[in-house]
């Protein structure tokens, strides 16, 4: 009887308490608390093994304060089990706690011993808490990583306060390990503490109130018989993915999906919008619309886990309006006579010189003879010093005048058939130039080095590009080549109009006015001057 009172006292004097567990890296600050309500009680710790007392002197590395016993900072050799004892008035209580201190390894930020519970966010808010940060004095995070990484992303998708950070619309791809970097400060000197949990995102679906969004109900829909139509239904049906979602369509109550199916059918699709509202669409296909369904209701059904809602449609015979066929016509009228402009144009491009031609033969259009000029053109030309036969002579002194005097009507001023015996060259040159509508030059490789031509040449390109009072044609006889050795001022000249080029072929019929080289000629020169009453009299 003795011993069981002995063991009955012993038990109640004593209890103890199972043990926790904490985790830290190496050269960081560790505070454990003793799992055990002890407000208001004296708490000594020991050291399990050798049951030695740990002092409450805070110079200490290790020293208890107490229901917490510090560590500053944590070395490899403070892995072990502690006991806090707590006493009462007849009776003592006693709890062991496990400390696990853990080296730095390279490529390992954190061992996944440290983790600690997850902290769950929803698609619309996030908050993950820096884990046993209210256990140490004057604690200040100093910066959060994720995934071993520091947090990187635009300002508005991350803020802290205090020891929470916060994210905006947490993703998916927002989910793991994220760790919060410490300071705290104890008996003046600052300590680094880290810890770390995983962070998850809950996709959390909210039912609301359905909502048809269109068509609006008793709306009438235009068709044609024979024609297909598509009459679509759109529903809002609540946040995030819903258990229960349906929207669909049916034909005087009967559900679409059991109805002919060479005629009706019925697509569904339903989308998450950035906002993570759900929506769904049904859209029926009416591949051949007939006099019957002009007597049919349409109803929409739209269904959630709340309510459901319906709206019906009809469908009416579109009648032609008068006002739409008057804009077809004259939009179909507009683009015909634009394609004819168009058309027009483009063969004026390619037939311009035929059609200039053709109206002065059929019109005959004459300019008053009043501008002073009595020649249509003067010609230049390299002049010809031996008694050799020399083609541009027989050219300038019976083709041109045969095309363009006798059949056509103009007057030509040509040194040596138009000058007077005993007149003063340079004089008569240059009265006769400026009495003349056009210039015609006759290009030859020999009038490079011909000096008579040169002073002939420099009055005219003066009267040509200095007074701006003459037009200069270029008939190139002869292949030039790129023109290196003439003058600047012809160059310019060729260079802003071109050359008309006399080819070999021409020289079978010279005289064939039709030919391209003498279009281009006579649509180069000026229109035909009527005489005047003074020049008949005279």
């Amino acid at each position: 009887m003795g011993l069981l009172q002995l063991i009955l006292l012993s038990t109640f004097l004593s209890v103890s308490v199972t043990s926790e567990s904490f985790h830290a890296m190496e050269d960081e600050a560790l505070v454990v608390k003793c799992p055990q309500d002890c407000q208001n009680r004296t708490v000594k710790w020991y050291h399990t093994q050798t049951n030695q007392l740990i002092p409450a002197e805070e110079g200490g590395r290790i020293h208890s304060s107490g229901r917490f016993l510090w560590f500053l900072p944590t070395s490899k050799e403070d892995s072990g089990n502690y006991t806090c004892v707590t006493h009462y008035s007849n009776y003592t209580k006693q709890s062991t706690v496990s400390v696990m201190v853990y080296l730095h390894k390279q490529g390992i930020c954190f061992p996944s011993q440290i983790r600690y519970p997850n902290d769950t966010g929803t698609l619309t808010s996030g908050r993950i808490v820096c884990p046993t940060i209210d256990n140490y004095e004057k604690a200040t995070i100093v910066k959060w990583y994720k995934d071993c990484k520091p947090l990187q992303g635009p300002r508005e998708k991350y803020s802290m306060g205090g020891k929470y950070l916060f994210i905006k619309r947490p993703q998916k791809t927002d989910e793991g390990h994220y760790t919060c970097h410490f300071t705290c400060i104890h008996s003046g000197n600052i300590y680094n503490v880290s810890a770390t949990r995983i962070f998850i995102v809950k996709d959390v679906s909210s039912p609301m109130h359905s909502q048809i969004q269109y068509p609006t109900d008793n709306a009438v829909i235009q068709v044609e018989f024979g024609s297909p139509v598509n009459i679509s239904c759109g529903a809002f049906l609540g946040i995030g993915k819903q258990n229960i979602a349906v929207v669909t369509w049916e034909v005087n109550g009967i559900k679409a999906e059991y109805l002919n199916t060479s005629r009706f059918h019925e697509d569904h699709q339903f989308f998450m919008r950035r906002d993570r509202g759900y929506y769904g669409e049904s859209i029926l296909t009416i591949e051949e619309v007939k006099e019957e369904d002009l007597l049919s209701n349409f109803t929409c059904t739209a269904l959630n886990e709340i309510d459901h809602v319906m709206v019906t449609v009809t469908l009416q015979l579109k009648v032609p309006c008068k006002g739409d066929n008057h804009s077809t016509y004259t939009t179909i009228g507009i683009l015909v006579l634009l394609s004819i402009i168009a058309l027009l144009l483009i063969l004026y491009q390619f037939f311009r010189i035929d059609i200039v031609l053709l109206c002065q033969r059929i019109f005959k259009p004459y300019k008053t003879q009043d501008d002073g000029k009595i020649y249509d053109a003067y010609v230049i030309y390299p002049k010809n010093r031996t008694n050799e036969a020399n083609f541009v002579e027989y050219f300038v002194h019976q083709i041109l005048p045969d095309v363009l005097e006798n059949k056509h009507g103009y007057k030509l001023c040509i040194y040596g058939r138009d000058m007077l015996p005993g007149e003063d060259a340079a004089n008569a040159l240059e009265m006769r130039i400026q009495k003349s509508r056009r210039l015609i030059i006759i290009l030859t490789p020999q009038l490079i080095q011909c000096e008579e031509f040169g002073y002939e040449h420099q009055i005219a390109l003066y009267s040509a590009l200095i007074q701006n009072n003459i037009k200069v044609i270029l008939l190139e006889m002869e292949t030039i080549g790129n023109y290196a050795g003439l003058q600047e001022s012809l160059r310019y000249i060729i260079k802003q109009q071109g050359t008309i080029k006399w080819k070999e072929k021409h020289k079978e019929c010279p005289h064939a006015s039709n030919s391209k080289f003498w279009k281009l000629v006579r649509y180069h020169m000026p229109l035909r001057h009527k005489p005047s009453q003074l020049n008949h009299a005279v």
